[in-house]
């Protein structure tokens, strides 16, 4: 057999640019969620505003999330779960469309034993713009992952978060320095190169 083009039809995208979100369909069930929501409000409604620009240009949208240690690969139900919890206020912000892509994945990066690597090959991204949280934990391992695969990063500042504010700065500028992703925020950067890409469906 030849070697396929396509992933069987079930990625029709083509854009060198792909929009992460990184664990923004989230249920924030743990002790330091409250301040975490602080930040993470504010986050979702800038992150959905990148979203629908990102969306005019054909870039497509990945959702990279976590399992909560159930090991259920369906989104929907995932999605209604988030949307009865304390994560809810975000979750209702950034709903997947039916044309964005999913990702489960079991541990921190969204690299690690997932089908990241191959979706982003297929749609020949060459740059991605992360976002989500926690910028210090979920979002550094993925840009860390994603920089050791020779990905050009823009990592804005006003999209990801984390439980408090050094925590964010402090992952914000390890990204910048050692990863040497972009960190300007999507609120100064709305014309920023990576959005102005035409991605297109085949």
């Amino acid at each position: 057999m030849g070697q396929s083009t396509d992933l069987h039809g079930s990625a029709p995208d083509k854009c060198g640019t792909a929009l992460l979100l990184i664990d923004v369909i989230n249920d924030v069930d743990f002790p330091e969620s409250d301040e975490l929501m602080r930040f993470a409000v504010p986050m979702a409604k800038r992150i959905q505003e990148l979203k629908m620009r990102a969306r005019r240009s054909r870039i497509p949208a990945i959702y990279i999330n976590d399992n909560f240690g159930r090991w259920q690969s369906n989104f929907e139900v995932l999605v209604k779960h988030c949307l009865k919890s304390r994560g809810a206020p975000v979750a209702k912000l950034l709903l997947p469309r039916k044309d964005d892509y999913f990702v489960l994945k079991p541990k921190h990066s969204g690299f690690y034993s997932t089908t990241l690597d191959t979706l982003l090959r297929y749609l020949g991204t060459k740059r991605l713009i992360i976002t989500g949280m926690a910028a210090n934990i979920c979002v550094l391992f993925t840009a860390n992952d994603a920089y050791m695969r020779d990905y050009r990063l823009w990592v804005p500042a006003d999209c990801v978060c984390s439980n408090t504010a050094r925590e964010n700065n402090f992952a914000l500028q390890q990204m910048r320095s050692v990863l040497k992703a972009d960190i300007r925020p999507f609120n100064e950067m709305r014309r920023h190169s990576f959005l102005k890409v035409k991605g297109k469906k085949r």
